[in-house]
């Protein structure tokens, strides 16, 4: 396959709606995807409630409070916590938008069919609702972050 071979490919892609072709000639393998520019679409849920991107600005250091007494918290034991974990590819947010409350923190009561958070795919905002009973004891994932299928989001102590 020669160089004017792979430019009427080029071609042929931004021509066509078709996003991504992959030709094998003679041990050779050539792989052309067509880049799509992002589109920001606004979806409502079964709900009804329209969901867009959070927008975060920066904001100020918090300013540390002086360190006072406190009890010690007894920790769960980890081999009894359950675990939220994500069901798609995409980013997790903790709220729907800047200055909206968090859907779940650390000591939250959670019961199933409860949102705790927000996946965003593909521009399409998905309520992750807990599907089980218990406390959260510990957020796994930063706001704003990338998360993989499966990955544990929240450990929640069913006591």
């Amino acid at each position: 396959m020669d160089i004017k071979q792979i430019q009427e490919l080029v071609k042929l892609i931004n021509k066509t709606n078709i996003g991504e072709i992959t030709i094998e000639e003679e041990g050779v393998k050539i792989t052309v995807k067509q880049k799509k520019d992002p589109v920001q679409h606004i979806v409502a849920n079964a709900g009804g409630a329209g969901y867009s991107a959070p927008q975060y600005a920066p904001q100020a250091a918090p300013v540390a409070a002086p360190p006072t007494a406190a009890k010690p918290v007894a920790e769960p034991k980890a081999d009894n916590l359950l675990t939220i974990k994500s069901p798609m590819i995409g980013t997790f947010y903790r709220q729907s938008g800047p200055g909206k409350p968090i859907f779940a923190s650390v000591g939250d009561e959670v019961t199933p069919g409860k949102v705790v958070c927000i996946i965003e795919a593909m521009k399409l905002f998905n309520e992750i609702e807990s599907e089980v009973k218990g406390k959260i004891v510990k957020v796994l994932v930063e706001d704003a972050s990338p998360v993989e299928y499966d990955q544990p989001l929240f450990l929640v102590d069913p006591s």
